[in-house]
């Protein structure tokens, strides 16, 4: 694989889309493992039959589930670089200026990702989840998402 010029020195190969959708993947299933839990705390004895009519508690569970995963996202990658799916994967999220640890900027591309999933009521969230991760399709040279882009973050080989 060609790498643009502009890539820093010694950062390691982007990872590549099958990579990343697999590693999403996996997440996706802790998300899901999440809202799970956090429907039984929210729903409690209604959960075999949920008839919430006003919708406060679908919204209270969804708020509440996607600020859980944003607090997964947002410690995972700022302290190594990797959700549980990114380590499976063998890859990592990496400061596009020097390949580093995200650090902070891991909260912000958590934020990025994970937050506007709290608008999943309205379909706002997950419309921009959906444009947020296919991002990477056609973004050049470094195949960033929308989180990426805001946090100047890469997606690259653990090595």
């Amino acid at each position: 694989m060609v790498m643009s010029t502009d890539q820093p020195s010694g950062m390691a190969p982007l990872a590549t889309l099958n990579q990343r959708f697999l590693a999403r993947l996996v997440d996706t299933v802790v998300l899901i493992v999440i809202d799970v839990l956090v429907s039984v705390v929210v729903y409690g004895d209604d959960l075999s039959s949920p008839t919430d009519a006003g919708g406060g508690k679908q919204a209270v569970a969804t708020v509440v589930t996607f600020v859980v995963y944003f607090l997964y996202e947002g410690f995972m990658t700022a302290a190594r670089g990797q959700t549980l799916g990114k380590r499976m994967l063998k890859i990592r999220a990496a400061r596009l200026v020097d390949g580093e640890v995200p650090g902070g900027d891991g909260w912000t591309r958590a934020a990025v990702y994970a937050l506007p999933g709290a608008f999943g009521v309205v379909l706002v969230g997950p419309l921009f989840w959906l444009l947020n991760s296919l991002w990477c399709l056609w973004d050049r040279p470094y195949r960033q998402c929308l989180h990426d882009k805001a946090a100047k973050t890469v997606v690259v080989a653990a090595v």
